[in-house]
């Protein structure tokens, strides 16, 4: 691992540790003014938030994809945020997701444009994956809820990709669209346009082989996830 990996995998610990120990110390606060928390939920949150943000920021644990251009990166945070939604329900996933952008942003090198969509793409798939399975608890309730969230994922984070993202990332990174198209191109997708055309060939395609990565690890996980949920519920 680079300085650089260890230095943001040291920041990612300190900045993960300080915010359990704001939610630890919220908690026993809230509690001394009578204020009905669960601890349980908010702690477990928390931890999956921790696992989370490692999973964003250690560099080995991330890889591009070939036939893709190197802006685009698979890295499998979602995997701890959708097993705290199927643990605890769609707010638990939401609140790791919210807990690791807040960790991340310090260390973003995109002017914060990066982890701010992932933040939106995220939503997308743990939100509706989480509120399937609290209705069909069981392996194919896993497996439809994944693939609800899956195709949900793909087709948000492809439109606001296209359509929003892109432009905004260029306008605040300064960076001319012809450095983009490039980028692309070199990558082996010919293509001259960021609206339609990037939407099928690289929007669409990129999200789908990432989240099928996504849904394939977690349902391999899925078992022993289960049972380890089990024994914490009795």
């Amino acid at each position: 691992m680079s300085n650089e990996g260890i230095l943001k995998l040291v920041l990612t610990i300190v900045l993960s540790v300080a915010v359990l120990t704001f939610i630890v110390v919220s908690i026993i606060l809230s509690k001394k003014r009578g204020t009905k928390v669960s601890t349980k939920f908010m702690t477990r949150t928390a931890i999956f938030a921790a696992l989370s943000t490692i999973l964003y920021v250690v560099p080995f644990l991330k890889f591009r994809l070939p036939f893709f251009p190197s802006f685009l990166e698979v890295h499998l945070d979602e995997i701890p945020l959708l097993m705290a939604g199927f643990a605890y329900g769609p707010w638990s996933g939401i609140f790791a997701l919210l807990i690791k952008t807040i960790i991340k942003l310090p260390l973003s090198t995109t002017m914060c444009v990066g982890e701010l969509a992932d933040f939106v793409y995220s939503l997308f798939f743990v939100v509706p994956a989480a509120l399937f399975y609290k209705k069909h608890r069981n392996f194919v309730g896993a497996l439809i809820a994944l693939l609800i969230g899956m195709i949900s994922q793909i087709i948000a984070a492809s439109f606001i990709t296209t359509f929003l993202i892109l432009d905004f990332y260029m306008f605040v990174m300064g960076l001319p669209r012809e450095a983009i198209i490039g980028a692309i191109q070199k990558a082996g997708i010919m293509i001259d346009d960021l609206t339609w055309p990037f939407f099928i060939m690289v929007g669409v395609p990129f999200n789908a082989f990432k989240d099928a990565i996504v849904v394939i690890v977690t349902i391999l996980l899925y078992k022993r996830f289960k049972i380890i949920l089990e024994k914490i519920a009795s």
